[in-house]
């Protein structure tokens, strides 16, 4: 039996917003009900080798990849943005770490991927559209700025660097009318690469959920997107960015490439 637990932490927390940086506009930051974000850090991180989640990792400008992350998520959309983690490993040091957000504990996260992570985060939002992005990204906050428009239009899209195309990081292809067809690490003749930072809108939601519900324990969460792409008609737009940096922290290489722009 899976175990499902919520928790809620408030304390003093402050984020300053710089100036040139994207914002969303009043309306819709004052509406926050209508939008949540989720950040997915349930995992052991192995890989990077190294005793504390990934998301604790510390880049070269002092902060950790978490803090940069609500950095950019509370400069794009207003203090008032509600932000959900998923933990498992050693979940109490990321509480710890940032006590003010909302937190989903994955119990079986050693026996799980990211594709039930974030079904338990989902389950949590209501009827909202969400966005999501695994935690161990390393991002522009520019990249938020530019899913702005799409996010106020309510519209599920995937984040994309067409830059580069590795055999390890998911593919994506898409189809005559431009929305996303394929999304796996197995896709063949992939156009680009998926970057880990997604939104699903409030109507594509119920269809997303169904079928995060249906997909193996290890499946990623892409393939519940192929999934409602295919079987319920799902349009999925890619926001390319391949001109704004986005590192997803796997190993020690990537960290000292992420490190060349924080």
């Amino acid at each position: 039996m899976h175990v499902h637990r919520t928790y809620r932490y408030h304390g003093p927390g402050t984020t300053e917003c710089h100036v040139g940086e994207p914002t969303m506009n009043r309306a819709l930051q004052e509406q926050t009900l209508t939008f949540q974000t989720v950040i997915l850090a349930a995992g052991m991180g192995s890989r990077l080798g190294r005793s504390l989640p990934k998301p604790l990792t510390e880049l070269g400008d002092g902060r950790s990849i978490m803090q940069q992350q609500h950095d950019n998520i509370r400069a794009a959309f207003g203090d008032q943005v509600k932000i959900t983690t998923v933990v498992g490993y050693r979940a109490e040091t990321i509480v710890e770490a940032f006590p003010d957000v909302d937190y989903v504990y994955n119990d079986v996260y050693d026996q799980t991927n990211t594709s039930k992570s974030l079904l338990r985060a989902l389950a949590t939002t209501g009827r909202s559209g969400v966005l999501w992005m695994n935690g161990d990204v390393v991002f522009d906050p520019m990249v938020l700025g530019r899913a702005i428009e799409l996010i106020e239009r309510d519209q599920s899209f995937v984040t994309v660097n067409t830059s580069k195309v590795s055999d390890e990081e998911v593919k994506y292809t898409v189809t005559p009318e431009g929305f996303i067809n394929e999304l796996s690490k197995t896709v063949k003749h992939g156009i680009g690469e998926a970057v880990g930072i997604n939104y699903i809108s409030s109507r594509d939601k119920k269809a997303f959920i169904r079928q995060l519900t249906r997909v193996d324990d290890q499946d990623y969460f892409e393939r519940g997107l192929e999934l409602a792409i295919a079987e319920d008609g799902v349009l999925l737009e890619p926001l390319d960015i391949s001109d704004l940096y986005a590192v997803e922290v796997d190993f020690a290489e990537d960290l000292e490439r992420a490190n060349l722009f924080v």
